[in-house]
Order: C-alpha cells, then sequence, then structure tokens
C-alpha cells in the first residue's frame, strides 16, 4: 500500500487533490481511498489530507503517519509546519516552490526531494493561483502511482457540473507539470 500526505491551507483544494487521487487510483483499476483532516480551521489556515492506494482492499482508516509521498502546496509551510513528520529514506517530496530543492530547508534526502513551481503554472494556465491539480500532475509524474490519463480522467469526472473551459484547463495545467 502506498500512503500520501497533502499538506497546505485551507482553500487551496488539499481535500479535492486527495480526492483526485483515490479517482485517478481507481480510473487506474486500482483500490484506493481520500480523506481531509482539519477542525475548525478556515481559510488560509494548515490542514492535511491523506490518500491511500494499493492494489488489494484498503482497510485501515487512520491518518497516514508513515507517508511514501508528502505533497506540499504552499511552500511557507516548510518553516511553520514539521511537513516531514513520519517520513523515512524512501519517502518522496513534491514541493509547490520557486526555489531550488538545495535551497530548502528541508529534514529529507534531496534526491526525493522534487520541486515544481505550481503556482506559476496555475496563473499561466488556469488564471487563478488554485494549484492543486497541476502539483498532481508533478505527482503523477513523479510517482506512477497514477497514469497521466487516469488523473485527466478524474478531472473531467470530479469537475463535471462545472464548465468545460475549467475542465480544459486543468487537464492543461496537469498536462504541463507532468511534461515539465
Amino acid at each position: 500500500m502506498k500512503q500520501i500526505r497533502i499538506h497546505g491551507r485551507g482553500g487551496q483544494g488539499v481535500v479535492t487533490a486527495a480526492e483526485l487521487i483515490a479517482i485517478a487510483a481507481f480510473n487506474d483499476n486500482k483500490e484506493a481511498q481520500a480523506f481531509p483532516h482539519f477542525g475548525v480551521e478556515r481559510t488560509g489556515a494548515p490542514i492535511e489530507a491523506f490518500a491511500r492506494i494499493d492494489e488489494k482492499p484498503i482497510r485501515t482508516r487512520e491518518h497516514v503517519y508513515a507517508p511514501d509521498v508528502l505533497i506540499v502546496q504552499d511552500p511557507t509551510l516548510l518553516s511553520t509546519v514539521n511537513v516531514t513528520h513520519g517520513h523515512d529514506s524512501n519517502t518522496l517530496a513534491i514541493i509547490n516552490t520557486t526555489k531550488d530543492k538545495n535551497e530548502l530547508n528541508i529534514d529529507m534526502p534531496l534526491n526525493n526531494v522534487h520541486t515544481i513551481d505550481a503556482t506559476k503554472i496555475a496563473l499561466d494556465v488556469i488564471g487563478k493561483n488554485i494549484m492543486n491539480t497541476v502539483i498532481l500532475g508533478a505527482f503523477a509524474k513523479a510517482t506512477g502511482l497514477v497514469s497521466l490519463n487516469s488523473l485527466k480522467k478524474a478531472v473531467e469526472q470530479k469537475f463535471e457540473k462545472k464548465s468545460k473551459s475549467i475542465i480544459n484547463k486543468n487537464i492543461k495545467a496537469i498536462e504541463k507539470a507532468y511534461n515539465g
């Protein structure tokens, strides 16, 4: 089983990112689950969401304490929240930042850290600073846990009630991050 923990702030689509990972995994004929962890926080407060992917049914429902993959949507959390808690030497991190990984003050092997300026891609392609789908393109590329096609299909499924333009922009942003 692969366990993913996503860190971000309320309003950044952290929960939606976890749901999209699970939907994409289902589209790849895998078992998956996604769920958030937050209390009374409001927009801007640090939150976490979790996803799991496996070939067989997933029975556990606990938080992800030992992540295989960390996704950090907001780089300011690196200095305010211990986003790497529970990691091991094999944990991968995908971080939305303008900095090179060598500039980050992160307690994990740098060869396991992938950086992407997901905010820039979101602003350029989507027109808004909502980078959750963008960073999932980088997640798919770095981990291989979900395919690019299943992720694009997940966006179509999750956003089916939104305009075709919004769906197309998100898919284009995912592709740009994946191929970037």
